[in-house]
Parts: C-alpha cells; structure tokens; sequence
C-alpha cells in the first residue's frame, strides 16, 4: 500500500538528509515535493495543508541538534508530523469485565466488513482471552448470513443462527439474549453495507444502535476507496456515534492516503487494521510503525532516535555536572557547619561587636530561621537539589508544603541562592574574613 509514497519519501529524503544547512528556498522546494506526494496519494487537501504547516512552525527557527544534520532534522520532524496526523486519543478498545460487550459493525457493501467482524473476534478471543459470539443483523445481501457463519468457524468463535428472522432489531435482541444467557463476554453483530444518502437504511442503524447500546461501533474503511469512503464515515458520525475505525485492504496498491487522512477527517481514532486474508491479518493501529514503512527510513529513524536520547543524557549528565560546582546540597552543608560551630548565635557572638553590619544581623537571624531553610531544602529531591534551576511553579507548591512554608519562601531562598553562587564562583575558599564579609548571602533571609 505504501510503496509509491515510500519510494517519493525516499527521494526527498535522500535528497535533503545530506545538507549541512537548509536554506529557504531548499525549505520550500522540499515541503512543494512533500505536497506533490501527499496529493498523489490521496491524501485529504485540509491534511496536507495540516502537515505542511506544522513542519514550517517545527523547523523555522528552530535550535538544530548538534548532533544532526539539517537535513536529518527535518527527516525527523516530518516523522514527528505524520505520526500527529494519523494519532488521535481513546484509541484503546472499550471492554468491560462485568458485563457482556456489544461491538456493532457499520460500512459501506464490499468494504470487508463481514471478513473483519471474524478477524476482529479471533483478535479480541486470542489477545484478551475472551469468548466471543458473532451475529448477522444482514437480511439484505444474499448468503451474508451464511458467510459469517463460515467465518467464525475459521476464526473458532461462536456463530449465533439467524437464517429465519428478518428483522434486524429482533435478530439483534436475540443476540444479546443468547450472549448473556450463555455468559459471552463480547457480542460483534455484523451489519448491511449502507450509503449515507439512504434514509430508509441510516434510520434501521440509528435503531440497531440505540437498541442494542454498543460499548464500540467501528466503521469499517476499505483504503482502496480513498478519501471517498472516509468522507462517507464523516457522514456517518454526523448521523451516528462512531468510537472508532478500522482499516481493511491495507496490503493493497491503493495509495496510501487513507490511512494518513482518517483520523483527522472523521475525528475519531483508528483502532485497528485489517491486512491479509487469512484470519489472522489484523492488528492494533500504530501510527509509528505506518509512518516507518511510509517514509522507508526506519534504520535512519532509529539512528536518530539514538543520537536523540545520547544527546538527553549528555545534557543531563552536563548540567549535573555544571551545578556540582555549587548547589543546595553544598548550600546545606554550609548552614550543617555553621550548627556545628554552636550555631549562628554563637557564630555572631564571637564576631566584632561593634561592627554594625554584624549588630543587624544579630536582629535578622536566629536558630528557628535556620532549621526552616534546612526543611525547605530537604523538602526538594535529590535531582532538584542538585539542578535547582528545574524548580518551577509546581514543584515551588510542593516543596512548600513539604516544607511547611509558602512559595514566596522558596522563591526568596532561591533567588539568595543564586546571589552567593555569583559570589561562590569569585571566591574559591571563603576564610573567616571573608567570611564576615558574605554570611548575610550565605544565610538568606527567606522571611
């Protein structure tokens, strides 16, 4: 499905990856040819305009790693861009382990539907250990009944007999009654293909789902029909609640544009995608491993996931290094030593009396005053001590009230805190003269 884009994406990437700096023109040729795929791939204009627009904001005046190239910066935005595109939340399946789970199956005719409920049930049997029961609400369509019969046979879940209702809601209350009878722990009940332009159809599963209550209703995208059928489940969602989508015929040569543009078009997650034949050709949605086979950069992408994470950990271990110099744990040290000498009473006790500056201190600090900046900083964590240009909003409100203080406290000690570091980087070993000199930014006054 993705061969055409991935050989585009090869191209452009390849062509931009070994530049040592991107100029604007380059910029702009690159997101015109980026353009040019999207829209021969069918994807959706409003998605390609999305992306394209997002890998502007993301590489204009952007701090490039060091560690990468331009080029390589911009393979990896457009990763980051792509993977956004096609992500949305609640992509979990809804299962609760109280009661019996209803999934209702809604498409299009021919999208794989009947195929997928059997997929699906051998999924959710294998992955969750749950025991399944399928049933065919399809009066319509000729042997519909009779092919999900078949399949669930090759997918070894139960088949409900429906051959002789010809009522939807009836056959879809029966279900229900027999799912909890036999204590089932999931229901998928298969529905007719139906367009959104047929009333007589879109009131029948307004009224399958509002009698049978689903925890999900998939809308099934057969990706060879392009943005057609995604602008059909749009429609869909307009009329009913759709929880989700799955993708069938993703083995295909359609385009690829489906894929990218479900999401964003329809506003609900894609959940799973169907793509094989065989019974077992179903998977959870991942978005990361599309956009690895989309782009074909997967050993590139790994290598500058690696440098990504090598360069965090260099920073970290930088800035734990860099505030080694002086932090909170040598600032606490300070004060331990201080309470050692008898305490700062005894310290100003034993300094010249008729020093003024050492009579106000006399008046501004006492022991009480130190025990309080000694629980603010044994509040902080290890990392915070030591990295203390982390400690934002938050963690201020948490130390504080570890600490039994306020934020402005932390605040006041902090900012006293940087002072002396100004000082501390001047002076390598502080004696007693200077000492008396610089106690008043070695002891802030945090009240």
């Amino acid at each position: 499905m993705f061969n055409n884009l991935k050989n585009k994406f090869i191209s452009i990437i390849k062509d931009i990856s070994g530049y040592g700096r991107i100029t604007e023109k380059k910029l702009n040729d690159s997101l015109r040819n980026i353009r040019i795929t999207l829209l021969e791939a069918d994807v959706a204009l409003s998605v390609i305009q999305e992306i394209i627009n997002k890998i502007k904001t993301s590489i204009i005046g952007k701090n490039i790693n060091l560690h990468l190239t331009p080029g390589q910066e911009f393979v990896k935005i457009l990763q980051q861009e792509l993977i956004s595109i096609m992500s949305m939340k609640n992509n979990n399946l809804v299962i609760s382990k109280k009661k019996t789970n209803i999934i209702l199956m809604i498409g299009l005719q021919g999208s794989g539907k009947t195929s997928t409920v059997g997929k699906l049930g051998h999924f959710i049997s294998q992955k969750y250990k749950k025991n399944i029961l399928v049933a065919s609400t399809d009066i319509y369509r000729p042997a519909a009944i009779k092919q999900l019969e078949v399949i669930a046979k090759q997918a070894k879940i139960h088949f409900f007999n429906t051959y002789n209702i010809n009522d939807p809601i009836k056959i879809s209350t029966l279900a229900i009654q027999e799912a909890k009878k036999k204590l089932y722990d999931v229901l998928i009940l298969d529905t007719a293909g139906r367009l959104h332009t047929d009333q007589k159809m879109m009131q029948e599963i307004q009224n399958i789902q509002k009698c049978t209550k689903p925890n999900e209703t998939f809308f099934v995208i057969d990706t060879m029909l392009g943005q057609d059928t995604i602008n059909i489940a749009k429609a869909f969602n307009n009329t009913i609640q759709i929880s989700g989508l799955i993708l069938t015929k993703v083995d295909s040569d359609a385009r690829g544009g489906a894929a990218l543009s479900a999401s964003y078009i329809t506003k609900q997650p894609v959940k799973f995608i169907s793509t094989g034949e065989k019974i077992t050709s179903f998977s959870i949605f991942q978005p990361e491993r599309i956009v690895s086979k989309m782009l074909g950069m997967g050993d590139m992408l790994s290598i500058i996931e690696k440098i990504d994470n090598k360069v965090k950990k260099q920073k970290k271990n930088q800035l734990i290094q860099k505030n080694n110099q002086f932090n909170l744990n040598d600032f606490k040290k300070q004060i331990q030593k201080i309470k050692k000498l008898g305490g700062i009473n005894t310290l100003i006790s034993n300094m010249p009396t008729q020093n003024m500056y050492i009579h106000n201190m006399k008046q501004t600090y006492n022991e009480q005053k130190l025990t309080i900046i000694t629980a603010i900083i044994n509040s902080m964590t290890p990392y915070e001590r030591q990295n203390p240009e982390i400690i934002k909003h938050s963690r201020k409100k948490r130390i504080a009230q570890g600490s039994g203080t306020s934020v402005q406290n932390i605040n006041t000690l902090l900012k006293q805190f940087y002072e002396l570091k100004k000082v501390m980087k001047k002076i390598k070993n502080i004696g007693m003269k200077n000492l008396f000199q610089n106690i008043k930014q070695m002891i802030p006054n945090i009240f």
